[in-house]
């Protein structure tokens, strides 16, 4: 019995309905942080982007607190293509890409307004795409402020470090830096850092201000030393085989949704702060001191030349990074 017309009609329809479904595509984008934190919030900014931009063609599911593994495990897992995306930060990159290394050279940035130009700009863009051949792609950069060490006591020059043991992340870059400093460099993963300092394994650690309450370091660390030596932004990347599958303008629409995503993320994220120090001060009893960085530039500063010389391409970014602060 022939079909009808109109029955023929609805089953075309119905059949590109099913192939429009079955090309739609959820990516999976794995991190550490908590949902509540300005980290997840703007993963979730950009997903919602990429949704609108692609009519629901492509989708990302953001997955908070290392749900589906570690930042180590999410890199090894999205370079092999088992995982699409994940966020892990400059530092412990370099591992993985030596030109990441440039951006946790500490104090080479002038100031916040130059370290958003870097990684907004051509630099910037330059970095994340270095590590095609390595199995990934950076798609946006989001900022964390500077870095700064907090312990139980003040630090207030390079002197005060000596014979404190450090936390840091397993990134040469960080190592380095303390040990100039006279600290003790002392790798711990993030998820161990609370109690590590609550039980003295470790003296003191360095991040940004947010670790205090986010993390709720705050409670066992009461002094935060200001001296800002590194600004080292987190990294949102993609698997560069499911880079690969999506068509151009899908392509084109995730990276216009993670670039919106920077800026949303800046904003937010210098609110929280602001927001993040007062709470540790007023509800932790954290005090907050300014140190004059001086002395501390002196010691580190042997790390950019080291850098430069062991790689010509280090040395480009760090003279192209330098460069653009002027």
């Amino acid at each position: 019995m022939r079909m009808s017309y109109r029955a023929a009609a609805i089953a075309g329809a119905a059949l590109f309905a099913f192939a429009s479904v079955a090309e739609a595509r959820t990516l999976k984008l794995n991190h550490n942080n908590p949902e509540d934190h300005p980290l997840h919030k703007s993963m979730e900014f950009m997903a919602e982007r990429v949704n609108e931009l692609t009519n629901g063609d492509v989708k990302i599911r953001v997955y908070a607190n290392a749900q589906l593994g570690n930042q180590r495990e999410s890199m090894e897992l999205m370079q092999n293509g088992t995982l699409d995306m994940a966020r892990s930060n400059a530092s412990e990159l370099e591992a993985f890409e030596e030109s990441y290394s440039a951006l946790n050279l500490p104090f080479i940035f002038a100031d916040e307004e130059h370290y958003y130009k870097v990684l907004s700009g051509e630099i910037g863009d330059d970095i994340l795409t270095s590590s095609r051949d390595k199995g990934f792609i950076g798609v946006a950069y989001y900022v964390e402020g500077a870095r700064s060490f907090y312990a139980n006591k003040e630090i207030r020059t390079p002197a005060d470090l000596e014979g404190m043991k450090i936390r840091v992340q397993p990134s040469p870059s960080a190592i380095r830096m303390v040990e100039l400093l006279g600290g003790s460099p002392t790798p711990i993963a993030w998820g161990e850092l609370y109690s590590a300092l609550q039980q003295g394994v470790v003296d003191g650690a360095e991040n940004n201000p947010l670790a205090l309450t986010s993390a709720r370091h705050g409670e066992v660390s009461k002094v935060y030393s200001n001296n800002e030596h590194t600004m080292i932004p987190s990294v949102v990347m993609i698997s560069t085989q499911t880079w690969d599958a999506l068509s151009e303008d899908q392509q084109k629409a995730v990276k216009q949704a993670a670039r919106e995503s920077m800026d949303f993320h800046r904003k937010n994220w210098n609110e929280q702060v602001a927001e993040g120090i007062e709470l540790a001060k007023k509800e932790l009893g954290v005090k907050f001191v300014e140190v004059e960085k001086g002395p501390f530039v002196e010691k580190v500063l042997p790390m950019h030349e080291e850098a430069a010389a062991k790689s010509e391409r280090v040395a480009d970014l760090i003279k192209r990074i330098k460069a653009a602060a002027e």
